[in-house]
């Protein structure tokens, strides 16, 4: 629907500013005389969203967005008048853009999560769920403290994990490179000296495989890496699809050592986001159904769901969580000690507070030897080729 940005009048003669959606012109001035606004200049948008379309906004700035934006509402000061401080000194063109259009929608009446969710590219969807969650329960301060402090874990792991293998992958590159001109310009020279062997049958099989991987990139280089260039389209394409996504969430939470993590860290993010919803009276159903998106992972996403409507027939939580065989069994003891006891909300949130510590435990060893694990595979590699290149050597000057 298109966007039209307006300069309208009150009843009390005060200038307005803003933007609305509208299907046309007329339907736009409509709106503007529902409000009780008169209309003094109003033009179709054509440019708004392409500023923040056209600009990334990194996860830093946004996290602090976030949290003063919870601090601004907290001191009391309105959501309208927040987001209008947020936008005036953001120093980011496409991020101020991207709050004047969150600010005109919620003056037209919409929620803070639904203004969110109008800018995917920007605001995700753990974010998005769980602004929503926090308006809906009356705990939006918490849950926009919430958010930023996602957000900076999520970039602190981040930034974590890139500087532990940046060496590694600097190696990685490097090492593929002089492996890659070893086995296309060098390996040949030596193809015809292994011939006498090749004929008695005496060529080790590693440099036979060696020779044929030589005889194939220098053949057919090109056209293999734009077989490659095609599949990554192909791939692209096909995990953005639901049914793509769904499956590189079910691939993520079996992946050895880093599955345990992710299936943690979106446990963790349900839990809380539950529990916090139970601790401010919203009733479980609702609960379950906001938690759910909380998650991050659409396997969980539809096992909490399934568990929903368990929940509607009578039945416990803790039962189809169990049975979707995607929650830690402790966890779903610990969920049914609770639900037995009545205290169901204090004790989510004292799981999720364990399954984060445990999990960012988890994280700091993986890193820590994925920089010897890459290494140990790169000198593999080249251990592979020398040896490849040196037993037939040494089998020559044996004979001689």
């Amino acid at each position: 629907m298109p966007e039209f940005a307006y300069i309208a009048r009150d009843s009390g003669g005060k200038r307005v500013a803003g933007k609305l959606s509208a299907g046309s012109r007329q339907e736009a001035i409509s709106l503007l005389d529902q409000r009780a606004l008169f209309p003094v200049e109003i033009a179709q948008d054509t440019k708004g969203s392409a500023v923040w379309k056209s600009k990334r906004v990194s996860p830093q700035r946004l996290a602090s967005t976030y949290g003063q934006l919870g601090d601004l509402l907290r001191s009391g000061v309105p959501l309208l008048k927040s987001l209008s401080i947020l936008e005036k000194q953001s120093s980011h063109a496409g991020l101020s853009a991207v709050l004047a259009d969150v600010r005109s929608r919620v003056e037209e009446g919409t929620t803070l999560a639904e203004a969110f969710a109008r800018h995917p590219k920007v605001f995700s969807e753990m974010a998005i769920s769980m602004v929503r969650a926090g308006g809906e329960g009356g705990f939006l301060e918490e849950a926009l403290d919430r958010v930023a402090e996602f957000t900076e874990q999520q970039e602190d792991l981040k930034s974590r994990t890139l500087g532990a293998i940046a060496y590694p992958m600097f190696l990685a590159v490097v090492g593929t490179v002089v492996v890659t001109v070893l086995i296309v310009f060098f390996v040949p020279k030596f193809a015809t000296m292994f011939d006498r062997l090749r004929e008695r049958g005496e060529l080790p099989a590693t440099t036979e495989w060696l020779l044929w991987l030589s005889e194939t990139l220098s053949s057919y280089g090109w056209l293999i890496l734009a077989g490659f260039a095609v599949l990554g389209i192909f791939a692209k394409n096909a995990l953005g699809t639901e049914e793509g996504r769904r499956f590189v969430d079910r691939v993520k939470i079996r992946i050895p050592m880093a599955g345990s993590i992710f299936l943690n860290l979106a446990v963790a993010r349900f839990c809380r986001v539950l529990g916090t919803l139970l601790k401010n009276g919203v009733p479980i159903l609702k609960s379950l159904d906001i938690s759910s998106d909380a998650t991050g992972n659409r396997v969980l996403s539809t096992a909490v769901r399934d568990a929903a409507e368990n929940i509607s027939a009578g039945e416990s939580l803790a039962g189809p969580l169990g049975a979707s065989g995607h929650f830690p069994v402790t966890v779903v003891e610990m969920i049914a000690v609770a639900e037995e006891a009545n205290q169901l909300d204090t004790v989510l949130v004292t799981i999720a507070e364990g399954l984060e510590r445990r999990t960012w435990r988890q994280l700091e060893l993986f890193v820590r030897l994925l920089e010897p694990l890459m290494l140990l595979i790169l000198a593999g590699v080249v251990l592979l080729v020398v040896m490849a290149l040196l037993l037939p050597v040494m089998k020559m000057s044996t004979s001689l």
